[in-house]
């Protein structure tokens, strides 16, 4: 879904020094689907898994040892949201049943998704907040937190987004919660999770070649938190053309990787000097790697010493507020 996948990329500007802190929800409903729940729920905590809730197994699992300390400290938020949860799933199931009618369907497989949550700058101390609706796998409806009106991506959601304007009150409750309630929380586990979350791994740069005529790839692993900047350099001025950047992608063991190709297919070996891949994240000095036939890596082998020492690294729901609004209740559609 384009809308909910953008919002899972939060990347460092050349030069910011603050650092956005983030607490998402994402719902699933499915119709269908046999061999998957109606239902999961999933807690994300500044792009780290916290907990998960599915229709199978009726409850919560802990993701983090330091959620384990959060939820000694106070019991009833794992009740509490395991309630909450459980009212979703019948919730999200009925709107599944209405969004069907609402397009014209009978059977097939069906998916309705929901994303929420907030975020925190620690600089500046502002925040914001997100409520967005997905059907099928395309933007369904969404939460407009600056001007408090509901924004219909679809036909079938103008009548909803019309009688979802029409409550008021919700609307200030949701701007309470997105900018009080939610942050409040996302703030409290912050604090439980301070030396996981908040902790700087370096990344190991390698510059990689499949063969002659293929890009060069500056590949960045093993590196955290994900809000990296790699970029392309020549004559000390970053390149915009040329250039294809990947998607920071999770590793195994929680750390993350993305690779920036470089295409030099117009550029003569001798002139390869003047580029260099740069890779920026908060905490550590830049990681500059030249553009040296000797440092790169192909199918064949490694033909140099790989950049910065390193190789290839290739490799729910909880929520910490007492009243979250309860997106998915019956008849919510």
């Amino acid at each position: 879904m384009k809308a909910l996948t953008g919002l899972l990329l939060l990347v460092f500007g050349h030069g910011v020094s603050s650092v956005l802190y983030s607490l998402h929800y994402f719902y699933t409903a499915s119709s269908g689907l046999s061999t998957f729940p109606e239902f999961v729920a999933v807690g994300m905590l500044d792009g780290v898994q916290i907990g998960y809730y599915d229709s199978n197994i009726q409850g919560i699992v802990l993701t983090q040892d330091w959620m384990e300390r959060y939820i000694r400290d106070d019991p009833e938020v794992l009740e509490r949201s395991t309630g909450i949860a459980q009212g979703d799933q019948q919730g999200f199931k009925a709107n599944i049943g209405i969004l069907k009618k609402n397009f014209n369907q009978t059977g097939g497989t069906h998916l309705y998704q929901n994303m929420f949550g907030c975020e925190w700058d620690d600089e500046d101390d502002s925040t914001d907040g997100y409520e967005q609706y997905g059907y099928d796998g395309e933007d369904y409806m969404a939460f407009d937190l600056k001007t408090l009106t509901w924004v219909a991506a679809v036909p079938q959601a103008v009548s909803t987004k019309q009688r979802w304007d029409e409550d008021k009150a919700r609307f200030q409750y949701l701007k309470y919660y997105y900018t009080k309630e939610c942050v409040g929380g996302l703030k409290k586990a912050l604090a439980y999770g301070k030396s996981t979350l908040q902790r700087t791994e370096r990344p190991r740069v390698s510059l990689l070649q499949r063969s002659p005529s293929s890009p060069v790839v500056c590949h960045a692993t093993g590196f955290y938190p994900d809000r990296v900047v790699v970029f392309w350099r020549r004559d000390g001025q970053e390149l915009h053309e040329q250039v294809d950047p990947g998607e920071v992608l999770p590793n195994h063991d929680g750390t993350f990787q993305v690779s920036v190709d470089l295409n030099l297919t117009a550029v003569p070996q001798e002139d390869w000097g003047r580029y260099e891949c740069v890779v920026q994240l908060k905490g550590i000095e830049d990681i500059s790697t030249p553009l040296d036939p000797a440092l790169i890596r192909t199918n064949g082998g490694k033909t140099g010493v790989e950049g910065d020492g390193g190789g290839e690294h290739m490799s729910h729901h909880l929520h910490l507020t007492s009243s979250q609004p309860l997106p998915g209740v019956p008849g919510h559609c």
